[in-house]
């Protein structure tokens, strides 16, 4: 037996022998490290003649492979066993109650965002999103606004101030419906979107504020009737109030985007000395709606004597003040940790339509 080969077996062996993580680096150390004993067999492959390193070098480099692959293995079998050893002591009891501690809570506004998501999901719509910073082709002119109509006025819209040379004057988007010109722009019908996200008013009492959260919902399509805008908010509505008993009436009214228009009221219900929708007590507006004017589906670049649809919007903010019985829009924005403790949702009560999208 060759003094490369007896070396080869001892190290072999007491690798094998190495019973722990510690005993396998001091082995590699003293084997392949600068001072290891491989190594200086190597080292002497330079002094070697030619016919010298033939005979000898396979064996060397034969020996380093094979202890550097042993080194590898023991390690990672003692490693496995390492890993195995903690799995079986550190149980988790899952029967145990969770103690997670304080937790935040979820806004109402982000709540209802996402139960409508998951309503008008199972309907069929897809979420659109647009800018918020807006210019006023988008905003106001290809939807039929006029130059003169009130909706432009300064102590309505937040406007930015004139930059010499731009081709539109920008201002902060008033409600979410340039989502759905950008959306008929630039996607080919049928469309089916809701459109949810802030937009900003130059008002401020109980029930408004600068800032508020607005859902739209488009449809456009072949054949599209004031009957299917009807049955698709008498759906969502019930959905959304967990109720079979919601009634709308739908009186004319006029919104420059569409044509027909209709202002959406649905029934309440006296309990307690507070508002329940459901029934017909009374009547609480809750949106607006009608069938998409023609100027609006032209200035979109669709034809339409081809195109029909309908639209509607609300205020997020309204939808959760009515189900949630809140009374103050303004304390929705003012970060006060009691009232997001008592309103608030936990981060598991994900609205499902199986399960019900309230909490």
């Amino acid at each position: 037996m060759t003094e490369t080969t007896a070396l080869k077996s001892g190290l072999l062996a007491d690798i094998a022998a190495a019973n722990n993580l510690a005993a396998v680096e001091e082995l590699r150390v003293g084997a392949l490290g600068k001072q290891g004993v491989i190594t200086a067999l190597l080292k002497t492959l330079g002094g070697m003649s030619a016919d010298e390193r033939l005979e000898k070098g396979p064996a060397i480099q034969d020996l380093r492979e094979s202890v550097t692959a042993a080194i590898a293995e023991r390690k990672a079998t003692l490693e496995q066993a390492a890993l195995d050893a903690r799995l079986a002591s550190e149980k988790l009891d899952m029967t145990l109650p969770a103690d997670i501690g304080p937790v935040g809570s979820v806004h109402p506004v982000s709540q209802v965002m996402d139960e409508l998501a998951e309503i008008f999901a199972d309907l069929g719509f897809s979420v659109a999103t647009g800018p918020e910073i807006e210019d006023d082709w988008h905003n106001f002119t290809a939807l039929n606004i006029p130059e003169t109509h009130p909706a432009r006025a300064m102590h309505d819209t937040f406007y930015f101030p004139d930059v010499d040379g731009a081709a539109q004057r920008m201002l902060l988007r008033t409600h979410t419906s340039p989502v759905q010109i950008r959306t008929m722009m630039n996607q080919k019908p049928p469309i089916r979107i809701i459109a949810p996200g802030r937009v900003y008013r130059s008002d401020s009492d109980a029930t408004h504020t600068p800032m508020f959260h607005q859902i739209e919902g488009l449809v456009i399509d072949r054949g599209i009737t004031l009957g299917h805008l009807k049955w698709t908010l008498e759906t969502f509505l019930k959905a959304f109030f967990e109720r079979d008993d919601i009634v709308l009436r739908l009186r004319p009214s006029y919104f420059p985007f569409t044509e027909p228009s209709v202002e959406v009221d649905v029934g309440y219900t006296m309990v307690n000395g507070q508002r329940v929708i459901g029934g017909s007590d009374g009547w609480l507006e809750v949106l607006g709606s009608g069938m998409v004017h023609r100027k609006v589906i032209e200035a979109c670049g669709l034809d339409p004597e081809e195109w029909q649809g309908f639209a509607f919007g609300t205020g997020v903010d309204r939808l959760a003040m009515l189900k949630y019985g809140m009374t103050d829009l303004r304390a929705f924005f003012d970060g006060d940790l009691r009232w997001l403790k008592h309103y608030g949702f936990s981060a598991l009560d994900v609205p499902t339509l199986s399960g019900g999208v309230g909490a």
